[in-house]
């Protein structure tokens, strides 16, 4: 078997979870652009989605935001999915978004508040059961602000008790995926503010918590291929969010900032034998100021170049100069793979599939885009938060 051949049958088992909130009207917190043709309801953010696979042909998975893509019957909107080519994904809790959750959400000082947010996340195990997801993804913002604001120990031991709780719920299919952010919307102290703290909890918990590393949530100059090789040693690494930073959670297209780090990240992914359905690579972006679809076209584009880079890496030359302290040939080994231009492969690929070699012009070519724009008219557009 070719290098080319072994690296578009490794790709061929890669799968990209976009998430339902990045095709609707997302932004900062100063302002949120809207756009036209944007989808008003879960069922069209579906629809969306399904172009994303249509021309890229690895995006089979949705992820859904609970309450932004609540609905009356999810047995239905699975169907819908099917019907589409999609699956429904990962559930994403929403634990941050109201006045009772101010000082906290399952780590708030007072019990009634931790009780109202447990039931939610509860609540989104029973959605999990209704659509078949496995993964329920969970992140916090609980945090303080202030040094002295509530007591540190006393808050894990609330955030302890919450977990175990919705463990104790799933189902035997099912998972906890763990997600950390060091900080924002809590400034001087998080809950879960790297992947130390995440790691720790989902350890208690059991072999179905496991910790999500969202690319864009470290501080900078953190080597998060370290944290990608650790965790996929100790069998605790369950997904990603992927995103690129420039300052902080910027939530820009995955591998605009630096493609360097993603092909770095994705080497220690294949290198450590998380290339399989267990690690869930999924896209957490908020795309502002550029088009929806084809900003997640990109960004699924973006995490199979690197894939494909990683997957040429001359492992035995790699070890042999490790083996041999020969610096320089060691890290030109990598530089080879990442300078290697993988885009003629991928299209022999999409076209061997029955694909167009270039997702993005197909896209444009389809006249979905001018398409929604007319018919979406009227109605609530999707947006962060709605």
């Amino acid at each position: 078997m070719t290098p080319s051949t072994a690296v578009k049958a490794a790709l061929s088992s890669q799968a990209i979870e976009t998430p339902s909130w990045a095709y609707g009207n997302s932004g900062t917190r100063f302002k949120v652009f809207a756009q036209q043709g944007v989808p008003r309801t879960p069922w069209e953010k579906l629809d969306d989605a399904a172009r994303v696979h249509r021309h890229t042909g690895v995006a089979p998975t949705v992820a859904l935001h609970i309450p932004w893509d609540r609905v009356d019957d999810y047995a239905a909107l699975a169907e819908h999915a099917e019907g589409r080519g999609l699956r429904l994904g990962t559930i994403n809790a929403n634990v941050f978004q109201e006045d009772d959750y101010k000082l906290g959400s399952v780590t708030h000082p007072d019990a009634a508040v931790r009780r109202k947010a447990l039931a939610h996340l509860l609540e989104c195990v029973d959605i999990m059961d209704a659509t078949g997801s496995r993964d329920l993804k969970l992140w916090f913002s609980d945090g303080t602000n202030y040094p002295g604001q509530d007591d540190i120990r006393s808050r894990q031991d609330r955030l302890s008790e919450a977990l175990t709780a919705v463990y104790e719920r799933l189902g035997e299919e099912q998972r906890i995926l763990l997600e950390y952010k060091f900080f924002e919307p809590a400034f001087y102290m998080t809950d879960v503010p790297d992947w130390g703290t995440a790691y720790a909890h989902c350890l208690k918990l059991g072999p179905r918590a496991q910790v999500v590393v969202d690319t864009g949530h470290h501080a900078p100059g953190t080597n998060i291929e370290f944290i990608v090789a650790t965790l996929l040693r100790e069998g605790k690494l369950g997904g990603f969010d992927f995103n690129s930073r420039f300052y902080a959670d910027d939530d820009l297209m995955v591998g605009s900032a630096d493609p360097f780090q993603l092909f770095r990240i994705m080497y220690e992914v294949v290198r450590g034998g998380g290339f399989v359905p267990e690690v869930a690579f999924m896209l957490d972006q908020c795309h502002n100021i550029e088009p929806k679809i084809p900003a997640i076209i990109r960004s699924v584009m973006n995490v199979q170049e690197a894939t494909a880079k990683a997957l040429l890496v001359d492992a035995e030359a790699l070890a042999a100069a490790q083996a041999a302290g020969d610096v320089l040939g060691a890290n030109a080994v990598l530089m080879d793979a990442y300078h290697t231009d993988v885009r003629p492969l991928l299209a022999e690929w999409r076209e061997e599939r029955g694909l167009d070699p270039d997702p993005m012009d197909a896209y444009r070519r389809s006249g979905w885009a001018e398409r929604i724009v007319a018919e979406r008219v009227g109605g609530q557009q999707a947006g962060w938060g709605a």
